[in-house]
């Protein structure tokens, strides 16, 4: 895809939308979970305190007792990551056998702390542990004795498991943005089925192959492809009127240029040769400025549009026939190399009017060879006429303008050329001029050919 498609835009702006989607989900789930993480850990310690508070007591001679001290193998553990510690007055204290020879401190404010707050405590091995406390009354005798109960975790442990909680959400949350990003690509294709649907159309067109949109489209096309539709029929009524008014021009000028002619003729019955020469030559210029005018005309409309597609293989026979029918066309051996299956993106008879004056111009100043041939590269066909005459040089080439001879001592009028070019540049072409490697002229001919239909 390309950067400037529509879809890839599409794509692009809903993946970081899913991204970005995803990865705030993921932080509010890594929040959640931490917080519940501490709430379970809380519980948990609690659930100990209470079981130590109901286990604990002070005996006779005032000593500490716990008769059935919790159940967890991390508490006998050395340096296990789970710790209880009961302080009584006197200094008199028990300790989990986790903590080995260490002293689990107050917090820090525990004065103004109430119990059963979570409080981070120094720990063992510089770790840093979560710990509840609370107070309780036992009795001794006849009097009751204060004891401080203190339970605490390595906050390691709970990292722990925030780390194998982001194991699993990291590539759960990356297969699920694959997954969206795909299904998204997939909708947005399906979305944009019309718009293939529509240049589809629109290529077939401009090849010629039809002349109005599909209206089997969604709502929301509708009214794109109703104006288009308009559109193309005022540009098809305007070629339409426009072929109609140069014909109309053609045939108005014939009947004041046939009488200039006879005019012309009169004169020089008159013995004004001289006056009879100056009319027939504006006579001349007028019918050439005309056909030009007319060739261009009818060329930029149909290139315009793309309302024909010629077949140039078949124009190439019909065109070889005519000029072999000439008297001084059956000394030459005529060589030709069009593939079937080109087509030019144009009108018919204007590639027959390109071919003709090009071939007819090799057949004149070839010695014993023209030589045709055609190939097609992209959206461009190319027509190659080429000779064994005496050629051109580069000089020659290079200063050739529109209009100009190709050369004076040949007859012709060398107009050809110069409708040629006009409707090789109507046509968006282009037109060159070399040495062939049968020693003569090489003309090449590169022309549109019709786009090929755009899958829907």
């Amino acid at each position: 895809m390309s950067p400037r498609s529509l879809r890839f835009r599409l794509v692009g702006a809903a993946a970081l939308l899913i991204v970005l989607a995803l990865a705030l989900g993921g932080v509010g789930l890594t929040a959640i979970f931490d917080e519940q993480a501490e709430r379970r850990a809380a519980t948990e310690l609690d659930l100990h305190v209470k079981t130590l508070a109901a286990q604990v007591r002070v005996d006779t001679a005032g000593a500490l007792q716990v008769d059935v001290p919790p159940q967890e193998p991390r508490f006998e553990r050395p340096y296990g990551g789970l710790y209880w510690q009961i302080d009584g007055p006197g200094g008199k204290g028990l300790r989990s056998r986790s903590l080995w020879d260490f002293v689990l401190q107050d917090p820090p404010g525990s004065t103004t702390a109430r119990d059963l707050d979570m409080h981070e405590i120094p720990g063992p091995e510089t770790a840093q542990l979560l710990a509840i406390q609370r107070t309780i009354v036992v009795p001794q005798g006849a009097s009751e004795q204060r004891l401080q109960i203190t339970v605490a975790v390595d906050e390691a442990l709970l990292s722990a498991e925030r780390w194998s909680f982001l194991g699993l959400l990291l590539p759960s949350l990356l297969a699920l943005a694959v997954l969206l990003v795909l299904a998204m690509a997939f909708f947005i294709h399906l979305a944009l089925r019309p718009l293939r649907a529509l240049r589809a159309d629109l290529g077939d067109i401009h090849a010629g192959r039809r002349r109005t949109l599909s209206r089997d489209v969604p709502e929301e096309v509708q009214p794109v492809v109703d104006d288009l539709n308009r559109l193309i029929g005022f540009q098809d009524a305007a070629v339409e009127r426009a072929r109609t008014q140069s014909a109309d021009l053609a045939h108005g000028l014939k009947t004041p240029l046939a009488v200039l002619a006879a005019m012309a003729r009169t004169a020089r019955d008159a013995g004004e040769a001289d006056l009879a020469t100056g009319i027939d030559e504006q006579i001349d210029a007028m019918r050439r400025h005309v056909d030009r005018a007319l060739a261009r005309a009818r060329a930029g409309m149909a290139a315009a549009l793309g309302q024909q597609a010629a077949d140039v293989s078949v124009v190439c026979r019909k065109t070889l026939r005519m000029l072999k029918t000439l008297p001084d066309a059956g000394a030459l051996t005529w060589v030709s190399d069009v593939p079937e299956g080109l087509r030019f993106a144009g009108d018919e008879g204007d590639l027959t009017e390109l071919l003709a004056n090009l071939l007819d111009n090799a057949r004149k100043w070839a010695a014993s060879q023209v030589r045709l041939s055609a190939s097609a590269s992209g959206d461009r066909v190319t027509v190659v006429i080429e000779d064994d005459g005496p050629g051109m040089s580069e000089a020659e080439t290079a200063h050739i303008d529109r209009g100009q001879r190709w050369d004076e001592s040949t007859p012709g009028t060398g107009f050809g050329l110069a409708i040629t070019r006009d409707l090789v540049d109507a046509y968006h072409g282009r037109l060159r001029l070399d040495r062939s490697d049968l020693g003569g002229l090489r003309v090449t001919l590169d022309l549109p050919s019709p786009r090929t239909p755009v899958k829907k």
